[in-house]
């Protein structure tokens, strides 16, 4: 696949290290006149062009930061961009946005593409205060702490430093003693954090809170809608959501639950034993290191469709992976998009686990959609939304499926491995669910208390949980369980994109069963649209519907019990 990159504004040779070093940029722009719409479409992808550099550039410091928290040179570099360069930028970007907003040609651009694009511009100045632009330096700032001190949280056992995410293994063991001693270490790291994570997220709904305000909304929840570009839904179709897990999801969840305690014995689960079989079965390991594990996603990929393949390879060529996980790495998982060279980068904490494989192949559908988009004519079509880029990934755990055997030689494993993903499905609807909505109650109630917000959320508990985990004794692994979600920190309602795109996904499976082939060019033709359709027209070249309701819901959740069964 082509690597290089060609410009034709922005000199090939800039350095970013100052606002002096952009702004010429931001002025020819501004100071430019077109009198023929191709002049304006030209005009159009300049401005696109600076705005992948940007990304790119702001990206790659995030990237570096993340991948080891304790460089003090890389968290330096980001928040020299986030604090002193971005504010100017946003002020900047306000003045295009009003000169495509009033160009004349705007009425010519009839496609869809240009037409979502304009109707996102409009939204941005609708949005955009000149005092909101500290106050989103800030956040950024606090979701940069909240980073750092999760990255930090460490555990020493038997000698061994482990990440959170390393300690997963031992959390599946068969030897209930082991999964208890070292699940205490992990919690009793985690009550550290408790006061300084709390402090971050006051901050944190206080400086959203006055965004929303300035932008004149009554709430973060509602600013954040139309911040999102949330076209296609509203916030009551969040709520019907809600409402239809716990009446449809739920139950089975608590079913699957139910018969895992009873093959254990016990009366209650500890949080301990949630990972855990309860047959006794040794925890699967799938792979060792990254390097075996991009090889294997390589060759599953390489079956399924080869483009997917190539995919991963170039990244692996451009050094564009990151995946093991190791002491000073912030946590969780991400494909971030570089829109100008268009060969995405792949951050993951790979430790063993089978939780680990589907990490890998879902960022990796993410990548494919990087790539398959990476040609559209200007960033805002690479930048979908994020039910379709769920969509990809959550599609491509699914689809690979049926190749599993290159991560699980033995047929009963390949099963297991399979049971275990599909179950996972179940249960994490419900925690989308309890996320999501956790979201629209802090933000509905930007001065709740500390004790009123730990009270929903174990309210929240009662409503999307099972009730079989008794948790005498780690009171505040119940308490401060959302703590984990960084969502919450560094993103706020992105979340229910993967409800919503979990149920695409199982419409792509389906499709998949009945004719792989067309299901897979289907997938691809969808995903190769960027942005440049609506999400219900995106989800329909994928051959899936966009489509939340109760009864689809319901009807997806009997067959996936039906898959369940099979098994």
């Amino acid at each position: 696949m082509e690597t290089t990159i060609s410009r034709i504004f922005v000199a090939d040779d800039l350095e970013i290290n100052s606002w002096a070093d952009v702004k010429p940029y931001f002025d020819q722009l501004l100071e430019a006149e077109y009198s023929t719409l191709e002049e304006y479409k030209q005009w159009l992808k300049k401005n696109s062009e600076l705005e992948a550099v940007l990304e790119e550039n702001l990206a790659w410091r995030y990237i570096k930061m993340t991948c080891d928290t304790t460089d003090k040179e890389a968290a330096e570099s980001y928040s020299t961009f986030i604090q002193e360069i971005n504010p100017h930028i946003s002020e900047a970007s306000n003045k295009i946005n009003q000169k495509i907003n009033s160009s004349p040609f705007n009425d010519q651009l009839t496609d869809q593409a240009h037409q979502i694009f304009l109707k996102k511009v409009s939204t941005a100045i609708k949005l955009f205060r000149q005092e909101n632009i500290p106050l989103n330096s800030e956040a950024q700032t606090l979701a940069q702490e909240y980073s750092g001190i999760i990255g930090a949280q460490t555990i020493t056992y038997k000698g061994e430093e482990y990440t959170a995410q390393q300690t997963a293994k031992f959390l599946k063991d068969p030897d209930r003693e082991i999964r208890k001693e070292v699940f205490e270490l992990l919690y009793q790291r985690r009550e550290e954090d408790i006061e300084k994570l709390e402090d971050i997220f006051d901050k944190l709904v206080k400086v959203r809170h006055k965004i929303a305000l300035n932008a004149g909304f009554d709430n973060f929840r509602d600013y954040k809608f139309e911040a999102m570009n949330r076209f296609d839904y509203d916030v009551q179709d969040c709520l019907d959501f809600h409402a239809a897990i716990e009446k449809n999801i739920v139950p089975i969840y608590k079913e699957i639950q139910k018969k895992k305690l009873d093959k254990f014995g016990f009366d209650k689960f500890k949080p301990y034993d949630l990972s855990a079989d309860p047959e006794g079965k040794a925890p699967l390991t799938p792979f060792k290191g990254g390097e075996e594990l991009l090889d294997k996603t390589v060759e599953v990929f390489e079956k399924l469709d080869p483009y997917f393949a190539d995919c991963l390879k170039t990244m692996d060529k451009l050094g564009h992976l990151d995946l093991e996980s190791k002491v000073g790495k912030a946590p969780g998982g991400y494909n971030y998009p570089l829109y100008e060279i268009g060969i995405p980068f792949i951050f993951m904490n790979a430790a063993g686990t089978p939780r680990d494989v589907i990490t890998m192949i879902h960022e990796g559908g993410h990548a494919v959609h990087s790539f398959l988009t990476r040609d559209l004519e200007l960033t805002a079509f690479k930048s979908f939304p994020s039910e379709v880029a769920e969509l990809a990934s959550m599609s491509m755990e699914l689809l690979t499926m049926d190749h599993w055997g290159t991560y699980y030689a033995h047929e009963a494993d390949l099963k297991w491995a399979k049971k275990e993903h599909l179950e996972d499905i179940i249960m994490v609807l419900p925690w989308v669910a309890t996320i999501d909505a956790y979201q629209h109650w802090i933000y509905e109630n930007p001065n709740h208390t500390r004790e009123e917000r730990k009270a929903y959320w174990l309210s929240l508990g009662e409503r999307f949980g099972t009730g079989l985990t008794d948790f005498s004794g780690y009171e505040n692994q119940k308490a401060y369980g959302w703590h984990k979600q960084l969502h919450l920190f560094e993103v706020p309602f992105y979340y229910i994109e993967y409800g919503f795109s979990q149920l695409g996904a199982l419409g792509v499976w389906k499709n998949s069963i009945e004719n792989k082939k067309k299901a897979i060019e289907e997938y691809k033709a969808g995903l190769a649209l960027g942005y440049t359709q609506d999400i219900k027209s995106i989800y329909k070249e994928a051959g899936v519907s966009f489509d939340f309701s109760e009864e689809n819901i319901s009807k997806l959740a009997t067959e996936l019990v039906g898959y369940l069964e099979k098994l």
